[in-house]
């Protein structure tokens, strides 16, 4: 474990990069049983109660019942934790069946990714942050890869198609997220948070009235709740991309 001021002057670009022999064997006053894994599933622990915000190694050292300092005989930096925790919630998703029609692998590495996104909303601020080259990570990366490769679509326009995809998931699942917690935050369900919401824009007569192309939209969609109106609109969203990966596969037939 180097000291702060080592730590300053060599900074890690990953987690998963570092090289360097790590000094993780247990001293006789290390706690029993502490190891990167269990840190690390406290980590995930707590960001999902608490959010990224209120994370540090205090409070995580405090969940564990040991102390902070103890952490760094395992981890150097919170910045670790954060990427050892973001690679961990990748494990979460499923492999598509290989054998399947690329149009379903798609379908279920999309809902997957989404449902991770919304059980953790965290994750989307740390997306980007980081290189995100854990195992996991590139387990998924791999898995969208192939899905992307088993289209037919030119060589030069498949990271345009898993660019279209997978960033429309993440936003999709970002938002979806953000919008659960805040309706636990004011303990209320989706539904209740909805309609109060709704209340408010209709009792005022200009809002009500910008508003009105909207609501007609809305009534257009369908669905009894929240979920559900989300849910057709991302069905709805996924299988125009992937009709337009088909359109592109059959234009690229057409003029090789």
């Amino acid at each position: 474990m180097g000291s702060a001021a080592d730590r300053a002057k060599n900074p890690r670009v990953s987690v998963w990069l570092d090289r360097r022999a790590p000094s993780r064997v247990r001293k006789a006053d290390q706690p029993a049983g502490l190891d990167r894994d269990r840190i690390t599933a406290a980590s995930l622990r707590l960001l999902d109660a608490d959010g990224l915000a209120k994370f540090s190694m205090r409070r995580l050292a405090a969940d564990l019942d040991v102390t902070a300092m103890s952490l760094y005989w395992y981890v150097d930096t919170k910045d670790d934790l954060l990427e050892l925790a973001l690679d961990a919630v990748f494990g979460e998703i499923p492999a598509a069946p290989e054998d399947a029609d690329w149009r379903d692998r798609l379908r279920e590495l999309a809902r997957s990714y989404r449902k991770m996104l919304v059980r953790h909303p965290w994750v989307s601020t740390l997306i980007g942050s980081f290189l995100n080259i854990g195992p996991h990570s590139m387990l998924f990366s791999y898995a969208v890869q192939d899905v992307i490769n088993a289209t037919g679509l030119p060589l030069a326009n498949r990271t345009g198609a898993m660019s279209a995809v997978f960033q429309f998931v993440y936003g999709f699942g970002t938002i979806e997220g953000h919008f659960v917690q805040r309706t636990v935050t004011a303990g209320l369900s989706q539904d209740e948070y909805f309609r109060r919401a709704m209340g408010t824009i209709r009792a005022d007569p200009e809002i009500k009235r910008l508003m009105q192309p909207s609501e007609s939209l809305m009534d257009a969609r369908g669905g009894d709740t929240v979920e559900e109106m989300r849910e057709r609109d991302f069905v709805f969203a996924l299988d125009l991309l992937i009709a337009g990966i088909e359109a592109m596969c059959e234009r690229a037939a057409r003029h090789p």
